[in-house]
């Protein structure tokens, strides 16, 4: 008997929707969750921080990527993004698939990733963070070194928020508090399991 794979939620959201705080969500329910971000901090604090420092010279501090030198060093350049993405993403699928292989029982798991539309990563359905521009605004500019000016740099790079959500299978509002948010990922994990049941 073949085993029955997880079903994978895609969990996304652009900058400042609440797509971290709705990954906790879903953890509190019980379901594993991958952390792109986490994986990729993870990275360079170890494995990553060489093959960084031998691509982006001066980016690295005691074995550790310098998140800030890397970003003086990358600045809007489009190219040298993309370079450390050649690096690193790799590095994340793999990581994925050590959690995906870590869970093979699991009914349901969730792929936490900033980019998951962009990249065109494979999933059993794709939720969407989402809120009012802003919501999400007031919330992007009220973290610390953030600016103008680096939020629409953040936005340029991401789908659109219409467009994520004209993607998505579901919807959670992040702009109405935790309760209500909560009730709705109890509400997609309930119309999950019940299109796995039938």
């Amino acid at each position: 008997m073949t085993a029955v794979k997880p079903f994978v939620i895609g969990l996304t959201g652009s900058i400042g929707m609440g797509k971290s705080e709705t990954a906790k969500l879903f953890a509190g329910e019980g379901v594993p969750v991958f952390d792109a971000d986490a994986a990729v901090h993870d990275l360079y604090a170890g494995e990553a921080a060489a093959m960084i420092e031998a691509a982006f010279p001066g980016t690295t501090k005691s074995g550790a990527v310098d998140r800030a030198a890397l970003a003086a060093c990358i600045g809007t350049n489009a190219g040298a993004l993309k370079r450390l993405e050649g690096l690193v993403h790799p590095l994340v699928t793999a990581r994925k698939r050590e959690f995906l292989a870590r869970n093979p029982n699991a009914p349901v798991v969730v792929l936490d990733i900033p980019l998951l539309l962009e990249t065109g990563e494979k999933v059993d359905a794709v939720v969407v963070a989402t809120a009012p521009h802003a919501v999400q605004r007031a919330r992007v500019l009220a973290r610390s070194g953030m600016s103008q000016a680096k939020f629409d740099a953040l936005l340029a790079r991401q789908l659109g928020d219409a467009e994520k959500r004209a993607q998505a299978h579901y919807l959670v509002m992040t702009d109405q508090g935790l309760d209500h948010a909560r009730e709705q990922v109890k509400m997609i994990l309930a119309d999950i399991r019940a299109k796995l049941r039938a």
